[in-house]
C-alpha cells in the first residue's frame, strides 16, 4: 500500500496540532494513551510492542507515518484509511512532557536523550543477547511494557 500524501499528511499533522492545543497537557507520568486504538494495536504490535505514543513527539510520529514503506528497513505501509486513523491518534496522544522536548535522532525512541539517560548502566553487551536483541525491545526486560509499566523496580534482565 501507498503512504499518505504529502498534503493528506500535513492536514494530519495540523489536525493532531490543534487537538493536542486543545486537550489536556499529557503527563510525563502516564504512559499509557488516554484512549486505545485497536488499529494501532493491531498494526503496530504485530511486529514490536505498540509503544506508548508518550514517548515521541508529535514531529516524530508524523514522519514515522509518513514513511511506514521505509520503516527502519521493512516496508510497514498500510491502506490509507489505516494510516490516517492511526496517524491522527499518534498526534493527539503524542508526549508533549520532558520525555518529549527534543526529537530524537532517527525519530528513534532509544536515540531520545531522556532514554540513554534511563539506560546508560546497561552494558553493551546485554543489549546484544539473544534474549535482548536491541534497546527497543523493551519487553525483554521490563516485563510489563505491554501495559505501560516500564518501573525500573520490575526490570528483570533476561541472560
Amino acid at each position: 500500500m501507498k503512504p499518505l500524501n504529502t498534503a493528506a499528511l500535513a492536514a494530519l499533522i495540523a489536525l493532531g496540532a490543534l487537538s493536542t492545543l486543545s486537550g489536556a497537557a499529557r503527563a510525563d507520568g502516564n504512559l499509557l494513551p488516554r484512549t486505545p486504538l485497536k488499529a494501532y494495536d493491531a498494526e503496530c504490535a504485530a511486529c514490536h510492542i505498540a509503544y506508548p505514543p508518550a514517548l515521541l513527539p508529535a514531529g516524530s510520529w508524523a514522519r514515522l507515518m509518513g514513511r511506514l514503506d521505509k520503516h527502519y528497513g521493512s516496508d510497514a505501509a498500510l491502506d490509507p484509511k489505516t494510516t490516517a486513523e492511526i496517524a491522527a491518534w499518534l498526534q493527539r496522544e503524542a508526549g508533549t512532557g520532558k520525555r518529549a522536548r527534543a526529537e530524537p535522532p532517527e525519530d528513534r525512541i532509544t536515540r531520545s536523550a531522556w532514554f540513554e539517560r534511563k539506560h546508560d548502566e546497561v552494558r553493551a553487551d546485554i543489549w546484544k543477547r539473544a534474549s535482548v536483541k536491541s534497546p527497543a525491545n523493551c519487553a525483554a526486560c521490563h516485563q510489563g511494557a505491554d501495559r505501560g509499566d516500564y518501573d525500573e523496580d520490575s526490570v528483570r534482565i533476561p541472560r
